[in-house]
């Protein structure tokens, strides 16, 4: 990380906040649009290059077992990997968008626990040490499913930094690959 080596700590602010309300998974969408705007303006990949708190995270975790690592396999690098992450990311977002259209015009109930992998729910049920009143039910299903998702890629991308390379990850990060392909279409 060139800019600050701390920006892991918003990472765990952002999973810590899900404890105290679910609603706060909302601010995850900061680390979604923010590169887009920085990628726009600057045509080059400052969010992954310097800005981004999960890049830290996994420098951080990534320096636990960096003797131990194994090689980053090619198909990560070079391969269509990154490729099926994006999809996945896609199709996440997809469902996330419509289920919480179905939710918001009341055809189906909210789902308020977490999922990994958008499909398999988690055998617990979140703390929620402050609870919003009269909060629409699909904001709250948005932020489980949100949570959910950030929860699910960052899971991933630990694992991958204790396995391999510290940032792993950002190979296959569907922001990186879409920032990646941005910039080699715009020269």
């Amino acid at each position: 990380m060139k800019n600050n080596q701390f920006l892991f700590l918003l990472v765990l602010t952002y999973f810590a906040l899900g404890f105290v309300n679910i609603h706060f998974a909302i601010l995850g969408l900061i680390c979604m649009i923010l590169p887009f705007i920085l990628l726009f303006r600057n045509r080059k990949k400052t969010w992954c290059q310097g800005y981004c708190p999960r890049a830290s995270l996994l420098s951080t975790t990534g320096k636990l077992t960096s003797k131990l690592s194994l090689k980053t396999p090619a198909f990560f690098i070079q391969g269509k990997i990154k490729w099926i992450m994006l999809i996945y990311f896609g199709i996440s977002l997809t469902f996330i968008t419509m289920t919480t259209i179905r939710v918001g015009l009341g055809f189906s109930p909210a789902l308020e626990y977490l999922r990994f992998l958008i499909v398999i729910p988690l055998p617990f049920e979140m703390p929620q040490l402050i609870t919003f009143e009269r909060l629409p039910a699909w904001l709250t299903h948005l932020s489980y499913r949100f949570y959910s998702m950030m929860m699910t890629t960052t899971f991933i991308g630990v694992i991958l930094s204790l396995v391999y390379k510290p940032r792993t990850w950002c190979t296959i990060c569907p922001i990186s690959t879409i920032s990646g392909e941005y910039i080699k279409y715009t020269r």
